[in-house]
């Protein structure tokens, strides 16, 4: 079986409270958007099993691949049998577009479907949230009001419809806890689920990303490029979680060529269906 695990963005981004465990609330509205990576899995053969990968690189934290410890997950406790997994890596790792988490949501979903376990949304959900805070997102794939460490989800009203979003990502990676390590938790003047609310245009002084300030300040050209993305004519425009991709709304193409402004770096352009 061969599937596509899709990216997301934060429309907005507040950081609240410091709590006990060790994690930080927030609120946000999480998007799904169509860039993605490939992903494979199929019955192991003649004894291939495991996880291989190609495109771009996966960054290693010494463990194994979320998409493995994900189907683990799901052999632990339903006793599957081996599989082999190919991912092929679209997705910038370091970016705040949750591919990570989205490549080992659907490695649930898919095993869900090719071994007929019959889990429904809130079981996979559940499992999901073992795996990483973004993972439950990615199970419903569709806008969602997040809370709690980012787990808690419910439907956000919302329609981006027929507008384009045009994204770039620097070669700048930023590390969750470099992100975190210069916020000052805080209660916002306005929720984000009021703000979304409002027309897209009020959204520029309202709609707030609270990463953007230490990390923008550690890496000056996230900035440049937000700047230029306003100045193309984006109707909005912010970091996407804790960075470091940039990404801009608009209502009509873009009037620069970001690709050409930016040639070193990743530019992803789609209209929103």
């Amino acid at each position: 079986m061969i599937d596509f695990p899709n990216a997301k963005i934060n429309l907005g981004l507040d950081v609240i409270a410091k709590r006990n465990d060790g994690y930080h609330e927030i609120e946000s509205v999480l998007f799904p958007i169509s860039l993605a990576d490939a992903l494979e899995i199929i019955p192991a053969k003649n004894g291939q099993s495991g996880f291989a990968s190609s495109g771009l690189k996966i960054p290693s934290d010494g463990k194994s691949n979320l998409c493995q410890r994900a189907f683990d997950l799901l052999k632990e406790e339903f006793k599957l049998p081996e599989v082999y997994i190919h991912l092929h890596k679209v997705i910038p790792a370091g970016s705040g577009l949750g591919g990570g988490s989205s490549d080992a949501a659907f490695t649930l979903k898919m095993a869900n479907k090719i071994f007929s376990l019959n889990l429904d949304s809130e079981k996979m959900m559940q499992l999901a949230a073992k795996i990483g805070s973004d993972c439950p997102f990615f199970i419903e794939n569709k806008p969602m009001l997040a809370s709690g460490r980012g787990e808690i989800l419910k439907p956000a009203p919302l329609s981006l419809k027929g507008m384009s979003l045009l994204l770039v990502k620097p070669n700048v990676h930023v590390s969750t806890a470099e992100a975190y390590a210069g916020i000052k938790p805080r209660q916002p003047n306005m929720p984000i689920s009021q703000i979304i609310s409002l027309p897209i245009e009020h959204w520029k002084h309202k709609l707030k990303n609270d990463f953007e300030e230490s990390v923008f300040a550690s890496h000056p050209i996230l900035a440049q490029i937000k700047k230029q993305l306003y100045t193309s004519g984006a109707l909005y425009a912010a970091m996407s979680g804790s960075g470091s991709a940039i990404f801009g709304i608009f209502d009509k193409p873009p009037k620069t060529d970001l690709a050409k402004v930016f040639p070193e770096f990743f530019v992803w352009l789609e209209e929103i269906k």
